[in-house]
């Protein structure tokens, strides 16, 4: 007799777009049964993000739920988590954080079904969330309960060993897009690019910086250090913010202080759109102060970008070598970050010949390997995924 296969349940809060290929993949494996509980369709107040339903190819549900914000907290609250979760009956919890009752309900039904707690963690210590009493407390108490963890990258993971965990309970399932869309599509589009930047009114030569317009971004240190290049690399090299939030207007004010130079806002774009600038940009900038990890750093390296990062988000120890694809600076180092950008935009042939590292490095970091990371957390093995040099 064949053994049961086993059976997983992945609780997480909305449907992103970025993690549908990472649980299609998921769901392919042959010794798992995948079934996954979305605590909420999307979160409109943060993001705009499409549902791409058509491409789910994994069992899911979406909980009812009700959100509210209470000064910086989310608070979301959901129904039917129980019923759900005994009528799928999993071996294997995987929890999407610790922040939401939801997830400590997981853990009371874990504990009474003897089914295994996973946290699926992608907090590192440069997180701005860490440090407050109570967050730790919380997050020492939910630690404690969970069998296993299984996180993005070495950041997490050398965080959760500071907090106790022990190496051997921690996978590394590498945070993913999918890299072959973002590939062909960039691919598609440079063989067009006369034509689309014109469609798009894009400069001719720009950088970009995509993600949520808000101070904890860099966003502010971003237009500082563009203001500060030399007036002839302005002339020639534009800025465009690729996002929406509270700071563009403010932004938008002090942009129109900077002669010579131009700063575009695009609004908040889509995954379509936002491949359309990637493949004509010369470079990705994220200054940001604090980020788990920063995903549209995997995006734009899919679609062959050189990359200026500061060292506190997520990503960086993973995916940006400095001076190899890219610069790593610390945060809020305007003078550091002026010098990165000065450095890509004076030599394009070094900042392509940095484009193509990105493009080889991230070919590991795909749905696939996030996937096999979650099946190991999963199955109790072990697992991380190994970076060429």
């Amino acid at each position: 007799m064949q053994n049961r296969r086993r059976r997983v349940a992945i609780l997480t809060e909305i449907i992103s777009p970025y993690r549908i290929p990472v649980f299609n993949a998921l769901a392919n494996q042959e010794d798992l049964n995948l079934h996954v509980v979305f605590l909420s369709e999307t979160d409109a107040r943060l993001r705009q993000w499409r549902i791409y339903r058509d491409e789910i190819g994994f069992s899911y549900e979406v909980l009812r739920s009700c959100r509210w914000r209470a000064g910086k907290h989310n608070v979301l609250l959901n129904w039917g988590l129980r019923r759900s979760l005994r009528k799928f009956s999993p071996d294997a919890i995987i929890c999407g954080g610790y922040n939401y009752f939801s997830f400590w309900n997981a853990s009371w039904w874990a504990r009474r079904h003897a089914a295994e707690l996973i946290l699926w963690s992608e907090s590192n210590r440069c997180d701005a969330r860490a440090g407050a009493g109570w967050v730790e407390s919380l997050k020492a108490s939910f630690l404690a309960q969970c069998d296993r963890f299984v996180v993005p990258g070495s950041a997490a993971r050398e965080y959760l060993k500071l907090l106790g965990s022990p190496s051997q309970s921690i996978s590394i399932a590498p945070n993913a897009v999918d890299n072959g869309w973002f590939q062909s599509q960039a691919s598609w589009i440079r063989a067009r690019a006369p034509e689309f930047r014109i469609l798009l009114g894009v400069p001719s030569r720009f950088l970009l910086f995509a993600g949520r317009l808000v101070r904890e971004k860099g966003v502010f240190d971003l237009l500082e250090a563009y203001a500060g290049l030399k007036a002839d690399l302005r002339a020639r090299v534009a800025l465009v913010f690729a996002g929406d939030g509270t700071c563009r207007t403010e932004l938008e004010r002090r942009a129109k202080r900077i002669s010579p130079g131009r700063v575009d806002f695009r609004g908040f774009l889509h995954r379509e759109e936002l491949a359309c600038v990637y493949a004509l940009a010369e470079g990705l900038i994220l200054p940001t102060h604090s980020d788990t990890w920063g995903l549209v750093v995997n995006e734009a390296m899919a679609c062959g970008l050189p990359i200026v990062v500061t060292s506190v988000a997520g990503c960086s120890s993973d995916l940006v070598r400095d001076g190899w694809n890219g610069y790593v600076v610390a945060p809020r180092d305007v003078e550091n970050l002026h010098g990165a950008i000065d450095r890509l935009v004076r030599n394009p042939d070094h900042a392509g010949q940095m484009g193509m590292r990105s493009a080889q490095r991230i070919v590991d970091y795909s749905p696939e390997a996030c996937a096999q990371g979650l099946a190991a957390a999963a199955f109790g093995a072990a697992s991380e995924v190994r970076i060429p040099c």
